[in-house]
């Protein structure tokens, strides 16, 4: 039987092209929040975890994990980072609901954050081109680069819809317009989308998320909560993309969702609504088909009938996901946890509307283009 998490309150930033604030600012004020809609004091807490991909190279600074703990004025606790590339915030609440099952920690804060505009635009291509296997940056090869190479072998493997595409990207600004804490709100059509500016066909501008600025973060307890962590569970896969068996498979995501649904007890049809890696429109759909949703080739038709939509089947990124509320690398997987939390306690931001409903709640966080993956099931108590 396992221990149970709850979370005790959650808070963010906006995220944001670029914030004036530094990365320990973003993380302090995302922290204050979270420990004000708990009800709690940094008294409380014994461990502190925080999810950040590359500080040292967006923000000149190492040991963030110290300087939050400073700045709240917490001695005595256990503080580290996580860095699992752009799943570092799911990676870190990984670590904190183990502390808590653990018995290390009764109250635990976790912490994404990164400032990605903190760098030189060199600099930031520089450390995130890094995130692919040495042989492929040797041979000039990006994250982008992948996913145009991948939607192209869909497109052309399931005879699907390039329209499509674009429709992962407008319904997410669609979410995302309403959202007070997402970068980008307005909404935007089908027709935008597919003219927008080529970065790799097919992909458009449209089709990737941006960089960019912000913070978010949660408070686990051991004790009882309105929302429970039912499972948190990761998984490598072949760090070389040529070298996978399927282009159209990503060993991670599978397995990960495998083992937090069989953790957490539940099935496809339990979950009321995810929150997905959508770094580029393509990953929404090849996702969903991993987790197990539809299966292989359908999620593009899926997504053009409606059936991702809010009033869907199966709402997905209800708060904009990465296309729309946005991507700094570290706070991603925090950040759609807490949209999870919202949703299932129906205490939504902003002018838009919980999931009627919503239950059970999955949550997605990919690093680099598949190389690991964290999911993460909540459910309401």
């Amino acid at each position: 039987m396992r221990t149970e998490v709850s979370v005790a309150g959650v808070g963010m930033t906006r995220f944001a092209r670029e914030h004036d604030a530094s990365a320990v600012e973003l993380a302090e004020r995302a922290a204050w929040r979270a420990l004000s809609d708990a009800g709690l004091s940094p008294a409380s807490l014994e461990s502190v975890h925080v999810g950040n991909m590359a500080a040292e190279a967006f923000a000149e600074r190492t040991g963030i994990e110290n300087a939050l703990c400073g700045a709240l004025g917490l001695e005595g606790v256990t503080a580290d980072r996580v860095e699992n590339t752009s799943a570092s915030g799911a990676s870190a609440l990984l670590r904190a609901v183990d502390a808590i099952r653990a018995g290390r920690s009764e109250t635990a804060l976790v912490v994404g954050v990164e400032t990605m505009s903190k760098a030189d635009t060199d600099v930031a291509t520089e450390v995130i081109s890094r995130l692919v296997h040495g042989r492929e940056y040797d041979q000039g090869l990006t994250l982008p680069s992948f996913a145009g190479l991948t939607a192209d072998h869909y497109l052309r493997t399931f005879d699907a819809d390039p329209d499509a595409l674009a429709a992962v990207a407008v319904k997410n600004h669609r979410n995302a317009a309403a959202n007070p804490y997402a970068q980008f709100q307005r909404t935007i059509t089908v027709e935008e989308a597919r003219a927008s500016p080529p970065v790799a066909e097919p992909l458009r501008l449209y089709d990737c998320c941006p960089t960019g600025d912000g913070a978010a973060a949660i408070v686990l307890s051991g004790a009882d909560g309105p929302v429970q962590v039912a499972a948190v569970a990761g998984a490598t896969g072949t760090h070389a993309v040529a070298e996978r068996p399927d282009p159209l498979e990503i060993e991670s995501v599978s397995r990960a969702g495998a083992r937090a649904m069989a953790a957490a007890d539940v099935t496809q049809d339990d979950v009321d609504v995810a929150c997905i890696h959508d770094a580029f429109t393509i990953l929404e759909l090849l996702e969903l088909e991993e987790l197990g949703f539809y299966e292989r080739g359908e999620a593009w038709n899926a997504t053009l009938e409606g059936r991702t939509d809010l009033d869907g089947e199966l709402p997905v990124n209800p708060g904009g996901g990465l296309k729309a509320r946005g991507h700094p690398l570290g706070a991603t997987g925090v950040s759609q946890v807490i949209e999870l939390v919202w949703q299932l306690r129906g205490d939504v931001p902003g002018d838009r509307s919980p999931v009627e409903g919503a239950r059970v709640g999955l949550a997605l966080n990919v690093a680099g283009f598949g190389n690991n993956a964290i999911c993460t099931i909540v459910e309401a108590a």
